[in-house]
């Protein structure tokens, strides 16, 4: 029996489904390396196709299986034309080849394939490409011929990622600088790395690196999936800014979008040689209903050679450290989850799931893992399919972790339909450590989804137009002085209770008070608010900078502590009428107390015997608190002699409203905990 049913029993009924999901991807893989290779092997497609220098010559190839004729057009061949620059046809598969003499192209020039095919015709970029451009004029994308004098040389070859925990700072290049227009690779290694370095965080998480039309999709509507934006500057700086990283002991994940592909036509794969669904599904499940996009037929091992190649190609090009994979959710179904209300295990195993886009994503794992055994892979995933962070061999997907999305949503509920009088701590507490016990789980409070344009990010949520007149730290009203303290806390308890990880999105850390907007007709193209102030959180004039040092401690704090994740969250104490909870983790007890109005003094639950001291307080003066608790006071337990079977006894507190503290034992039986 597969290790996942094993662990919950309550899979036992799907027992051959989940055994033959994973006996068919096991299959499935055989038949793609056909027994004589590894699939590590098999996913090299990026060696071969696209435009590849020899010592020699040039070769460039390209699969359109309904293509009658493609040429080579560009700067070189003045956008016509020419005999000594067409293809020929080399395999029944739709293969086609082209070899160029050294010197006929060169470094920087611009081209497309022209494709013919019965009944028309069009200028196609290939889908192999590296490098993508935009013209600043025309704003027509073309490929470029990309062979720079010297390649960039990693200086980091052997770096690791820590994942324990994994805390990500999830950022966007472009948007990633204070002044208005479009960030930098260099700057972003420059300017925001040494901020993340220095706010605890261990791995940046980074939106839109492969090539997209639309700047204002958030890099969610790929044309080019081999090509790293030239936006942002060149691959060779990407490099750069990921050694750099991997130099402060930060690990860097990308966006992978393999859920679906931009329509485009002219940039994308939308319809390179005639044929809409040589990469795409056919018929009503063509396009994606709710997203405008097309959906990738991974029933066709053409299509899985593409992707799964594109999975190894930035580990092994660039030396990413693994990918968070976007719109999983809408790939394991074939409504793409809309519509549907996941209540029970029935439908998760229905006959409504897409056993081929399942398989590619076990595929894709085994790829990953194999290729880079240290690698990161995250599931975006919102319907709670069992298994999916489940190791292939336990009868799972194969992810590391998925992402807790049930805990933005849950804290966004709140903030907006709850008085704070009404939250409670059963209901706080159980959102926030809800999850399958075998599969580690992302939680954050919010990501870029929260900072968009239409919705609100819990600062805003919280304060409002407030911001814009009472966040300096000496001009403060009620309003304000709620926002922070409660910013603080939900940060706390969700960071807190992690089994696995946590995120925060750049700037929400410190409450940004501006959402993101991208430069579009709508707002004249202006980017304004496709930016980050980073002068807010530096000027100590101003609140921000409270929120942005509590968030450093707390970052630190659970960085801090070795196996931090492998500890159990055990809860002792709740009370939904004083509206405080207490759990402990480890030698650490943290400490809540939401009620808006009421301070409780010597306020006891039991915990384990020992001393313990204060090592992170909300209230406190330098967190925008109140400064209401003496943080260097040692509190001993006191002992109950009904409870000495257990070894536990009760600590009492005071515990100011709407506050949190974290305590640490420090002393065991009188002895020092080391």
């Amino acid at each position: 029996m597969l290790k996942i049913i094993e662990n919950d029993p309550w899979l036992t009924p799907y027992t051959g489904a989940i055994e033959g999901r994973h006996d068919h991807a096991l299959w499935r893989e055989s038949q793609l390396t056909g027994g004589k290779m590894s699939l590590k092997d098999f996913a090299s497609g990026y060696l071969y196709y696209g435009l590849q220098r020899t010592k020699s010559e040039w070769v460039f190839r390209e699969w359109a299986p309904n293509a009658t004729d493609i040429y080579l057009i560009g700067d070189f061949s003045g956008w016509e034309e020419q005999e000594r620059f067409r293809l020929k046809r080399i395999n029944e598969a739709g293969d086609w080849e082209l070899h160029i003499p050294l010197g006929m192209i060169g470094h920087g020039q611009h081209y497309k394939m022209r494709v013919k095919w019965n009944g028309g015709q069009g200028d196609r970029i290939p889908a192999w490409c590296r490098r993508v451009v935009q013209d600043s004029n025309s704003k027509i994308f073309s490929a470029q011929v990309w062979d720079p004098a010297q390649e960039y040389q990693f200086k980091h070859n052997d770096f690791k990622p820590k994942q324990d925990p994994l805390l990500i700072y999830e950022c966007h290049v472009g948007m990633a600088q204070e002044r208005e227009g479009v960030g930098t690779y260099i700057e972003f290694k420059d300017n925001v790395l040494p901020r993340v370095k220095a706010a605890g965080y261990n791995c940046i998480q980074v939106m839109a690196i492969q090539e997209h039309p639309y700047y204002g999709s958030f890099g969610y509507h790929v044309s080019s999936f081999f090509a790293p934006s030239s936006r942002f500057g060149t691959p060779e700086e990407l490099k750069e800014l990921i050694d750099a990283a991997h130099g402060m002991g930060i690990s860097v994940i990308m966006d992978l979008v393999h859920s679906h592909s931009v329509k485009n036509e002219y940039e994308g794969l939308g319809n390179l040689a005639g044929d809409p669904n040589q990469y795409f599904l056919p018929g009503d499940r063509h396009e994606h209903s709710a997203w405008g996009s097309l959906c990738f037929d991974y029933g066709k091992s053409q299509v899985l050679h593409y992707l799964l190649s594109n999975c190894k190609y930035w580990l092994d090009e660039f030396h990413f450290d693994g990918y968070r994979f976007d719109g999983v959710t809408s790939m394991l179904y074939y409504s793409h989850g809309l519509g549907e209300a996941f209540c029970n295990y029935d439908d998760y195993f229905n006959g409504h799931q897409d056993d081929d886009a399942i398989c590619y994503l076990m595929l894709a794992n085994r790829l990953i893992h194999d290729f880079n055994p240290n690698a990161i892979t995250i599931a975006e995933e919102v319907s709670g399919m069992p298994g999916l962070a489940a190791p292939f061999d336990d009868g799972g997907f194969g992810f590391d972790y998925r992402l807790a999305m049930n805990i933005p949503d849950y804290w966004i509920k709140t903030i907006k339909e709850k008085k704070d009088e009404d939250w409670s701590m059963a209901g706080i507490f159980w959102e926030v450590t809800n999850r399958r016990k075998d599969e580690k789980t992302i939680s954050y409070v919010e990501s870029h989804d929260q900072a968009l344009v239409g919705d609100k990010t819990v600062i805003f949520r919280l304060i409002d137009a407030d911001m814009y007149w009472h966040f300096t730290k000496d001009g403060g009203n009620d309003v304000t002085a709620r926002g922070i303290a409660l910013h603080k806390m939900i940060r706390l308890i969700t960071a807190s209770t992690i089994n696995g990880g946590y995120l925060n999105f750049m700037g929400n850390e410190f409450g940004h008070p501006e959402w993101i907007d991208f430069p579009r007709e709508g707002n004249g193209w202006s980017h304004k608010y496709a930016r980050r102030q980073w002068s807010l959180i530096d000027n100590k004039q101003l609140a921000y900078s409270w929120l942005g040092d509590f968030d450093r401690a707390l970052i630190r704090l659970i960085g801090s502590v070795k196996d931090y994740q492998k500890k159990d969250v055990v809860e002792y104490w709740h009370n939904d009428g004083d509206q405080v909870l207490a759990f402990g983790r480890g030698d650490l007890v943290f400490v809540f107390n939401f009620n808006p109005v009421r301070s409780f003094s010597d306020y006891g639950f039991l915990v384990p015997r020992g001393s313990y001291k204060t090592v992170l307080d909300s209230d406190s003066i330098e967190f925008g608190g109140y400064g209401r608790v003496d943080d260097n006071v040692e509190h001993f337990t006191l002992a109950d002699p009904l409870y000495k079977k257990v070894r536990k006894e009760w600590l009492k507190l005071y515990l100011p409203a709407r506050s949190a503290m974290v305590l640490k034992k420090v002393r065991n039986n009188g002895k020092k905990v080391l």
